[in-house]
């Protein structure tokens, strides 16, 4: 039997859970995975919406630090199932049904989204978060009667994570003067589980299978925009009878989203998965650029809420909640993909077009100089393919 080959199920019609092949070849997002992902879209457009709310009310501070919060539980729960299912997917009824668990999870989280904005209310969110990452831990359990030398990390992945679990529920009986410290402390220790684990006994990760999930995700977020675009021109068209800034806003958005697209898939992720500490950093750091996507959604709202005196942020700083996002996304992917294969005009002129964009709402017509420098950045990756990739980092 070829480690690609799935081994053939028992008599309860269960697969044992061995560790996938990472070179396997075809590999590619499975139905369940992109059925896993509909929840998200849920979690995510919930997210933006509180977070254009406290921006268009002026509560700019609280809105951030919130949506910060609520976007590491929604990415967190999606980064660690995708890794797992690139490690020991077997698609068979127990794992298709405790990834169902963790999609009612992701919803139950998501109700507890609005709540966490207005209140400062964390019980519902931290219910399903805690019913995602028990899911989670039985999954890994699982994984631990057939995982062989990734025995060991396995068993720490799942005691680990039960562990910050029960830390999250007694949490809610802190004091709310202590809330913040907590939840600092919690998401340390939530991001310090794998990193122990994979010291102890690595699992094995499918680059172009990672990758794709990731570039998935990226649409999902970026998809975000286009919807938020939509949904706030619709609104707007109730207060307002002049259409040109409203056409304006749409088409802007419609070239700044493409371009963000357009400049995500432009290097050959794939090669920035390799030893732990590469694939930490690339795992990691996309927290930046899919919460950038998922906040410049909110951003394109409150610019349009601004045109139609429906907003208490004015500008400048109301152009700010549309370029801070776009130039975080852009310095992401740049350090995170571009870097590495771009030559030096690439590697220049992506992360001054990102600081330009930071510095737009300083500057006339914000959001059209952000159109037309990211029109400049993807013609400059068309006139400059990537370059070939460096061996595999460690």
């Amino acid at each position: 039997m070829t480690p690609s080959t799935p081994p053939p199920p028992t008599r309860s019609r269960l697969v044992p859970m061995r560790p996938r092949n990472p070179h396997e070849p075809h590999r590619a997002a499975s139905t369940l995975e992109l059925f896993f992902d509909l929840v998200f879209v849920v979690a995510v457009s919930i997210a933006s919406v509180q977070l254009h709310h406290a921006l268009t009310h002026g509560d700019v501070l609280h809105g951030v630090v919130t949506f910060a919060i609520v976007f590491f539980a929604i990415w967190w729960a999606w980064m660690n199932f995708t890794w797992f299912a690139t490690s020991f997917d077997t698609d068979d009824w127990l794992y298709r049904v405790l990834t169902i668990l963790q999609m009612g999870g992701v919803l139950i989280l998501a109700a507890g989204i609005q709540p966490m904005f207005e209140h400062a209310d964390f019980r519902v969110s931290i219910a399903g978060y805690v019913v995602m990452r028990l899911a989670m831990v039985t999954q890994w359990l699982r994984a631990s009667r057939s995982a062989g030398a990734a025995r060991r990390a396995t068993l720490i992945y799942a005691g680990g994570i039960a562990c910050v679990q029960v830390l999250w529920l007694l949490s809610l009986l802190l004091p709310a003067a202590l809330s913040p410290a907590a939840i600092v402390v919690l998401i340390g220790l939530e991001i310090a589980v794998p990193v122990i684990a994979e010291r102890t006994g690595h699992t094995p990760w499918h680059p172009h299978h990672i990758t794709e999930r990731y570039g998935l995700f990226t649409l999902i977020v970026l998809g975000e925009s286009l919807l938020a675009s939509a949904n706030a021109i619709i609104e707007a068209l109730h207060e307002t009878d002049d259409l040109a800034p409203l056409i304006g806003i749409a088409a802007l958005t419609l070239v700044t989203t493409a371009a963000l697209w357009w400049i995500y898939f432009w290097p050959p992720h794939h090669h920035a998965i390799g030893g732990l500490r590469a694939s930490i950093f690339y795992g990691y750091g996309h927290y930046f650029v899919f919460a950038a996507a998922a906040a410049f959604s909110a951003g394109i709202e409150v610019e349009i809420d601004t045109l139609t005196d429906a907003s208490e942020l004015h500008e400048p700083w109301a152009a700010f909640t549309y370029t801070v996002p776009v130039a975080v996304f852009v310095l992401g992917v740049w350090l995170l993909a571009i870097r590495r294969y771009a030559d030096a005009v690439v590697n220049v002129v992506v992360p001054v077009g990102a600081l330009l964009i930071l510095i737009d709402p300083l500057l006339p017509l914000p959001i059209a100089m952000t159109a037309v420098i990211l029109i400049v950045i993807v013609a400059v990756l068309v006139w400059r393919p990537p370059v070939e990739p460096p061996s595999p980092a460690h």
